[in-house]
Protein backbone atom coordinates (compact mmCIF):
# COMPACT_ATOMS: atom_id res chain seq x y z
CA UNK A 1 0.00 0.00 0.00
CA UNK A 2 2.75 2.41 0.99
CA UNK A 3 4.64 1.63 -2.21
CA UNK A 4 1.63 2.70 -4.23
CA UNK A 5 1.28 5.99 -2.39
CA UNK A 6 4.91 6.92 -2.80
CA UNK A 7 4.74 7.95 -6.48
CA UNK A 8 1.60 9.99 -5.81
CA UNK A 9 3.18 11.84 -2.96
CA UNK A 10 6.31 12.46 -4.98
CA UNK A 11 4.25 13.87 -7.87
CA UNK A 12 2.34 16.16 -5.53
CA UNK A 13 5.63 17.38 -4.13
CA UNK A 14 6.91 18.20 -7.61
CA UNK A 15 3.70 20.11 -8.45
CA UNK A 16 3.89 22.18 -5.28
CA UNK A 17 7.55 22.93 -5.75
CA UNK A 18 6.90 23.92 -9.38
CA UNK A 19 4.19 26.35 -8.31
CA UNK A 20 6.45 27.91 -5.75
CA UNK A 21 9.21 28.36 -8.32
CA UNK A 22 6.70 29.90 -10.77
CA UNK A 23 5.44 32.27 -8.11
CA UNK A 24 8.95 33.28 -7.12
CA UNK A 25 9.78 34.02 -10.76
CA UNK A 26 6.71 36.19 -11.01
CA UNK A 27 7.63 38.07 -7.90
CA UNK A 28 11.13 38.71 -9.19
CA UNK A 29 9.78 40.78 -12.15
CA UNK A 30 9.54 44.40 -11.05
CA UNK A 31 6.36 46.26 -11.90
CA UNK A 32 6.81 48.80 -14.72
CA UNK A 33 7.29 52.30 -13.42
CA UNK A 34 5.79 55.41 -14.96
CA UNK A 35 7.46 58.77 -14.73
CA UNK A 36 5.75 61.57 -12.88
CA UNK A 37 3.43 63.94 -14.71
CA UNK A 38 5.92 66.80 -14.68
CA UNK A 39 8.69 64.55 -15.98
CA UNK A 40 6.54 63.24 -18.82
CA UNK A 41 5.41 66.73 -19.76
CA UNK A 42 8.85 68.27 -19.74
CA UNK A 43 10.25 65.29 -21.65
CA UNK A 44 7.56 65.82 -24.26
CA UNK A 45 8.22 69.56 -24.51
CA UNK A 46 11.96 69.00 -24.75
CA UNK A 47 11.43 66.45 -27.53
CA UNK A 48 9.10 68.87 -29.32
CA UNK A 49 11.62 71.69 -29.16
CA UNK A 50 14.39 69.43 -30.49
CA UNK A 51 12.20 68.18 -33.36
CA UNK A 52 11.83 64.64 -31.99
CA UNK A 53 8.14 64.68 -32.74
CA UNK A 54 7.45 60.96 -32.36
CA UNK A 55 8.96 60.94 -28.87
CA UNK A 56 7.08 64.12 -27.97
CA UNK A 57 3.72 62.67 -28.95
CA UNK A 58 4.47 59.44 -27.11
CA UNK A 59 5.42 61.16 -23.85
CA UNK A 60 2.39 63.46 -23.95
CA UNK A 61 0.04 60.56 -24.71
CA UNK A 62 1.39 58.58 -21.74
CA UNK A 63 0.81 61.62 -19.54
CA UNK A 64 -2.83 61.88 -20.61
CA UNK A 65 -3.46 58.18 -20.10
CA UNK A 66 -1.93 57.96 -16.64
CA UNK A 67 -2.59 61.43 -15.20
CA UNK A 68 -5.97 62.53 -16.63
CA UNK A 69 -6.51 65.07 -13.82
CA UNK A 70 -3.02 66.53 -13.82
CA UNK A 71 -2.49 70.23 -14.31
CA UNK A 72 -0.43 69.31 -17.37
CA UNK A 73 -3.07 67.25 -19.13
CA UNK A 74 -4.89 70.09 -20.87
CA UNK A 75 -1.80 71.57 -22.45
CA UNK A 76 -0.43 68.14 -23.30
CA UNK A 77 -3.43 67.64 -25.62
CA UNK A 78 -2.56 70.82 -27.53
CA UNK A 79 1.14 69.99 -27.69
CA UNK A 80 0.48 66.40 -28.77
CA UNK A 81 -1.80 67.71 -31.51
CA UNK A 82 1.00 69.96 -32.74
CA UNK A 83 3.52 67.09 -32.61
CA UNK A 84 1.25 64.89 -34.72
CA UNK A 85 0.57 67.77 -37.10
CA UNK A 86 4.29 68.24 -37.73
CA UNK A 87 4.50 64.55 -38.65
CA UNK A 88 1.60 64.98 -41.10
CA UNK A 89 -0.43 62.57 -38.97
CA UNK A 90 -3.56 64.64 -39.41
CA UNK A 91 -6.20 62.23 -38.01
CA UNK A 92 -4.22 61.82 -34.78
CA UNK A 93 -3.65 65.57 -34.56
CA UNK A 94 -7.34 66.29 -35.13
CA UNK A 95 -8.30 63.82 -32.40
CA UNK A 96 -6.08 65.58 -29.86
CA UNK A 97 -7.25 69.04 -30.88
CA UNK A 98 -10.92 68.05 -30.86
CA UNK A 99 -10.47 66.73 -27.32
CA UNK A 100 -8.75 69.94 -26.23
CA UNK A 101 -11.47 72.14 -27.74
CA UNK A 102 -14.28 70.06 -26.28
CA UNK A 103 -12.85 70.10 -22.75
CA UNK A 104 -11.36 73.62 -22.73
CA UNK A 105 -13.40 75.86 -25.05
CA UNK A 106 -12.61 79.03 -23.06
CA UNK A 107 -8.85 78.51 -23.04
CA UNK A 108 -6.63 81.36 -24.14
CA UNK A 109 -5.19 78.84 -26.59
CA UNK A 110 -8.61 78.00 -28.08
CA UNK A 111 -8.12 80.25 -31.12
CA UNK A 112 -4.86 78.51 -31.95
CA UNK A 113 -6.44 75.08 -31.44
CA UNK A 114 -9.31 75.86 -33.83
CA UNK A 115 -6.84 77.24 -36.37
CA UNK A 116 -4.50 74.25 -36.18
CA UNK A 117 -7.47 71.91 -36.49
CA UNK A 118 -8.53 73.72 -39.67
CA UNK A 119 -5.02 73.33 -41.06
CA UNK A 120 -5.22 69.58 -40.46
CA UNK A 121 -7.94 69.53 -43.11
CA UNK A 122 -6.56 72.28 -45.32
CA UNK A 123 -3.18 70.60 -45.75
CA UNK A 124 -4.85 67.42 -47.00
CA UNK A 125 -6.29 69.19 -50.06
CA UNK A 126 -4.95 67.47 -53.16
CA UNK A 127 -4.88 68.63 -56.76
CA UNK A 128 -8.06 69.61 -58.59
CA UNK A 129 -8.23 66.26 -60.34
CA UNK A 130 -9.22 64.55 -57.09
CA UNK A 131 -12.37 64.59 -54.99
CA UNK A 132 -12.81 67.96 -53.28
CA UNK A 133 -14.66 66.84 -50.15
CA UNK A 134 -11.58 67.70 -48.07
CA UNK A 135 -11.59 71.21 -49.57
CA UNK A 136 -15.18 71.75 -48.51
CA UNK A 137 -14.41 70.47 -45.00
CA UNK A 138 -11.37 72.73 -44.75
CA UNK A 139 -13.45 75.75 -45.78
CA UNK A 140 -15.99 74.96 -43.08
CA UNK A 141 -13.28 74.72 -40.41
CA UNK A 142 -11.59 77.92 -41.55
CA UNK A 143 -14.91 79.77 -41.51
CA UNK A 144 -15.37 78.56 -37.95
CA UNK A 145 -12.08 80.24 -36.99
CA UNK A 146 -13.24 83.54 -38.49
CA UNK A 147 -16.66 83.37 -36.83
CA UNK A 148 -15.28 82.59 -33.37
CA UNK A 149 -12.11 84.69 -33.34
CA UNK A 150 -12.56 87.48 -35.91
CA UNK A 151 -9.96 89.86 -34.45
CA UNK A 152 -7.07 87.39 -34.34
CA UNK A 153 -4.20 86.78 -36.73
CA UNK A 154 -5.60 83.28 -37.20
CA UNK A 155 -8.78 84.73 -38.68
CA UNK A 156 -6.81 86.82 -41.15
CA UNK A 157 -4.82 83.84 -42.36
CA UNK A 158 -7.97 81.71 -42.44
CA UNK A 159 -9.58 84.20 -44.83
CA UNK A 160 -6.64 83.94 -47.21
CA UNK A 161 -6.86 80.17 -47.13
CA UNK A 162 -10.61 80.27 -47.75
CA UNK A 163 -9.95 82.28 -50.90
CA UNK A 164 -7.51 79.60 -52.02
CA UNK A 165 -10.08 76.91 -51.25
CA UNK A 166 -12.67 78.71 -53.37
CA UNK A 167 -10.20 79.02 -56.21
CA UNK A 168 -9.51 75.29 -55.86
CA UNK A 169 -13.21 74.42 -56.04
CA UNK A 170 -13.65 76.67 -59.07
CA UNK A 171 -10.70 74.97 -60.72
CA UNK A 172 -12.39 71.61 -60.20
CA UNK A 173 -15.59 72.89 -61.83
CA UNK A 174 -13.60 74.18 -64.80
CA UNK A 175 -11.81 70.85 -65.17
CA UNK A 176 -15.09 68.96 -65.30
CA UNK A 177 -16.68 71.57 -67.54
CA UNK A 178 -13.88 71.33 -70.10
CA UNK A 179 -14.24 67.56 -70.11
CA UNK A 180 -17.98 67.79 -70.80
CA UNK A 181 -17.33 70.34 -73.54
CA UNK A 182 -14.82 68.04 -75.22
CA UNK A 183 -17.37 65.23 -75.06
CA UNK A 184 -19.98 67.57 -76.58
CA UNK A 185 -22.13 67.24 -73.46
CA UNK A 186 -22.91 70.93 -73.75
CA UNK A 187 -25.72 71.18 -71.25
CA UNK A 188 -23.55 69.68 -68.52
CA UNK A 189 -20.65 71.94 -69.52
CA UNK A 190 -22.85 75.05 -69.34
CA UNK A 191 -23.95 74.08 -65.84
CA UNK A 192 -20.36 73.84 -64.64
CA UNK A 193 -19.27 77.13 -66.20
CA UNK A 194 -22.31 78.97 -64.87
CA UNK A 195 -21.63 77.68 -61.38
CA UNK A 196 -18.12 79.13 -61.51
CA UNK A 197 -19.53 82.50 -62.57
CA UNK A 198 -22.27 82.55 -59.94
CA UNK A 199 -20.62 80.88 -56.94
CA UNK A 200 -16.94 81.77 -57.37
CA UNK A 201 -17.06 85.31 -58.70
CA UNK A 202 -13.87 86.42 -56.97
CA UNK A 203 -11.65 83.70 -58.43
CA UNK A 204 -9.37 83.89 -61.43
CA UNK A 205 -11.41 81.24 -63.25
CA UNK A 206 -14.35 83.51 -64.11
CA UNK A 207 -12.90 85.01 -67.34
CA UNK A 208 -12.21 81.55 -68.72
CA UNK A 209 -15.67 80.35 -67.72
CA UNK A 210 -17.25 83.23 -69.65
CA UNK A 211 -15.12 82.55 -72.72
CA UNK A 212 -15.97 78.83 -72.59
CA UNK A 213 -19.64 79.72 -72.47
CA UNK A 214 -19.21 81.78 -75.63
CA UNK A 215 -17.66 78.73 -77.32
CA UNK A 216 -20.48 76.42 -76.20
CA UNK A 217 -23.22 78.84 -77.22
CA UNK A 218 -21.66 79.23 -80.66
CA UNK A 219 -21.46 75.45 -81.05
CA UNK A 220 -25.14 75.21 -80.10
CA UNK A 221 -26.12 78.03 -82.46
CA UNK A 222 -27.29 80.25 -79.60
CA UNK A 223 -25.87 83.43 -81.07
CA UNK A 224 -27.75 85.86 -78.83
CA UNK A 225 -26.45 84.15 -75.69
CA UNK A 226 -22.95 84.07 -77.16
CA UNK A 227 -23.02 87.80 -77.95
CA UNK A 228 -24.47 88.67 -74.53
CA UNK A 229 -21.84 86.60 -72.70
CA UNK A 230 -19.11 88.16 -74.80
CA UNK A 231 -20.32 91.62 -73.78
CA UNK A 232 -20.14 90.63 -70.10
CA UNK A 233 -16.60 89.42 -70.64
CA UNK A 234 -15.68 92.64 -72.47
CA UNK A 235 -17.09 94.85 -69.71
CA UNK A 236 -15.42 93.03 -66.79
CA UNK A 237 -12.20 91.68 -68.30
CA UNK A 238 -11.38 93.75 -71.42
CA UNK A 239 -7.64 93.18 -71.06
CA UNK A 240 -7.68 89.43 -70.45
CA UNK A 241 -6.59 86.86 -72.98
CA UNK A 242 -9.97 85.19 -72.61
CA UNK A 243 -11.77 88.21 -74.02
CA UNK A 244 -9.33 88.22 -76.91
CA UNK A 245 -10.29 84.59 -77.65
CA UNK A 246 -14.01 85.37 -77.36
CA UNK A 247 -13.68 88.46 -79.58
CA UNK A 248 -11.96 86.37 -82.24
CA UNK A 249 -14.70 83.73 -82.14
CA UNK A 250 -17.49 86.31 -82.30
CA UNK A 251 -15.76 88.02 -85.18
CA UNK A 252 -15.52 84.72 -87.03
CA UNK A 253 -19.26 84.24 -86.67
CA UNK A 254 -19.89 87.90 -87.64
CA UNK A 255 -21.56 88.67 -84.33
CA UNK A 256 -19.63 91.84 -83.52
CA UNK A 257 -21.45 95.15 -83.48
CA UNK A 258 -20.14 98.67 -83.73
CA UNK A 259 -20.40 98.96 -79.95
CA UNK A 260 -18.33 95.85 -79.28
CA UNK A 261 -15.02 97.07 -77.79
CA UNK A 262 -11.80 95.75 -79.25
CA UNK A 263 -9.60 93.81 -76.85
CA UNK A 264 -7.20 95.94 -74.89
CA UNK A 265 -3.60 95.22 -74.14
CA UNK A 266 -3.44 91.77 -72.67
CA UNK A 267 -2.62 91.78 -68.97
CA UNK A 268 -1.64 88.45 -67.57
CA UNK A 269 -3.52 87.44 -64.46
CA UNK A 270 -1.62 86.86 -61.28
CA UNK A 271 -0.09 83.42 -61.25
CA UNK A 272 -2.02 80.94 -59.18
CA UNK A 273 -0.23 78.41 -56.97
CA UNK A 274 0.96 75.44 -58.99
CA UNK A 275 1.01 73.08 -56.02
CA UNK A 276 -1.81 71.95 -53.78
CA UNK A 277 -1.80 72.60 -50.01
CA UNK A 278 -0.94 68.93 -49.46
CA UNK A 279 2.09 69.20 -51.74
CA UNK A 280 3.23 72.40 -50.04
CA UNK A 281 2.88 70.80 -46.60
CA UNK A 282 4.93 67.78 -47.68
CA UNK A 283 7.76 70.19 -48.56
CA UNK A 284 7.43 71.98 -45.23
CA UNK A 285 5.98 75.14 -46.77
CA UNK A 286 3.35 77.24 -45.00
CA UNK A 287 3.31 75.18 -41.81
CA UNK A 288 1.71 76.49 -38.63
CA UNK A 289 3.76 78.22 -35.97
CA UNK A 290 4.27 76.52 -32.63
CA UNK A 291 1.60 76.95 -29.94
CA UNK A 292 2.09 80.26 -28.08
CA UNK A 293 2.37 78.46 -24.75
CA UNK A 294 5.25 76.26 -25.95
CA UNK A 295 7.69 79.03 -25.04
CA UNK A 296 6.44 79.10 -21.44
CA UNK A 297 6.24 75.41 -20.59
CA UNK A 298 6.01 74.85 -16.84
CA UNK A 299 8.46 72.93 -14.71
CA UNK A 300 5.97 72.07 -11.97
CA UNK A 301 2.32 71.01 -11.97
CA UNK A 302 -0.26 73.76 -11.96
CA UNK A 303 -3.36 73.38 -9.81
CA UNK A 304 -6.71 74.40 -11.26
CA UNK A 305 -7.56 76.02 -7.93
CA UNK A 306 -4.93 78.66 -8.64
CA UNK A 307 -6.87 80.00 -11.60
CA UNK A 308 -8.72 83.34 -11.42
CA UNK A 309 -12.45 83.08 -10.83
CA UNK A 310 -13.30 84.24 -14.36
CA UNK A 311 -11.27 81.43 -15.93
CA UNK A 312 -8.89 83.82 -17.71
CA UNK A 313 -5.50 82.57 -16.59
CA UNK A 314 -2.23 82.53 -18.44
CA UNK A 315 -2.00 81.17 -21.95
CA UNK A 316 -0.80 77.93 -20.40
CA UNK A 317 -3.15 77.38 -17.50
CA UNK A 318 -6.43 79.02 -18.51
CA UNK A 319 -7.46 75.85 -20.31
CA UNK A 320 -7.88 74.02 -17.00
CA UNK A 321 -11.38 73.35 -15.75
CA UNK A 322 -12.44 75.23 -12.63
CA UNK A 323 -12.79 72.98 -9.64
CA UNK A 324 -16.28 71.64 -9.11
CA UNK A 325 -17.70 73.01 -12.38
CA UNK A 326 -18.81 70.40 -14.94
CA UNK A 327 -17.52 70.84 -18.48
CA UNK A 328 -21.08 71.16 -19.77
CA UNK A 329 -21.64 74.22 -17.57
CA UNK A 330 -18.52 76.12 -18.57
CA UNK A 331 -20.01 77.36 -21.84
CA UNK A 332 -18.28 78.13 -25.11
CA UNK A 333 -16.19 81.05 -26.19
CA UNK A 334 -18.13 83.89 -27.75
CA UNK A 335 -16.65 85.88 -30.63
CA UNK A 336 -14.96 89.09 -29.58
CA UNK A 337 -16.50 92.35 -30.80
Amino acid sequence: MSSRLAPVAYGAFLMLSGCSVFQSNQQEKPAPTIDSADTLYNNGIDALRTQRYTVAAQQLEILQQNYPYSGYTANSQLMAGYAYYLQNKYPEAAQQLDRFIELHPTSADAAYAFYLLALCYYEQIGDVGRDQQMTAEAMSRLQDVIARFPQTKYARDAQLKIDLCRDHLAGKEMLVGRYYQEQRAYQAAVGRYQRVIQDFQTTNHVPEALERLVEVYLDLGLTDEARRTGNVLAYNYPDSKWYRYAYSNLKEYRLLSDKTPAPGKTISAAATPTSSPAQSASRGQGRADAPPSLSSAPVAPVSSSALPADGEGSSLTSNLARSGVPASDRGTRTPSR
